[in-house]
């Protein structure tokens, strides 16, 4: 199969899942991640996405969901089960106020 299609979520439905403690990969670089992350959340930076070695399903974040969408596409080709936040964290700020 060429194309296969992203799984994502948005930024509302991560909220509604947080009580689930959810593994959360926020893919941005660690001055960005120290600047605010979701609580929880690893930095896993896109750079080394293809060492990551977690289990079980993760949610990708990252600014704007361009990064996560990337890293997204490559975990599902390692065999994780991924899935990209859309918006990334502008949208999560947006959706904390």
């Amino acid at each position: 199969m060429f194309w296969q299609k992203t799984k994502s979520v948005t930024t509302d439905e991560l909220q509604a899942i947080l009580k689930e403690k959810p593994t959360i990969i926020d893919v941005r670089e660690p001055y960005e991640f120290k600047n605010g992350h979701i609580p929880g959340a690893k930095n896993v930076p896109l750079g080394t996405i293809d060492s990551y070695t977690g289990k079980g399903h993760v949610y990708v974040i990252c600014a704007s969901g361009s990064r996560s969408a990337s890293a997204t596409k490559r975990l599902t080709k390692m065999g994780v089960d991924a899935t990209n936040v859309k918006g990334g964290m502008f949208m999560w700020k947006g959706a904390r106020k």
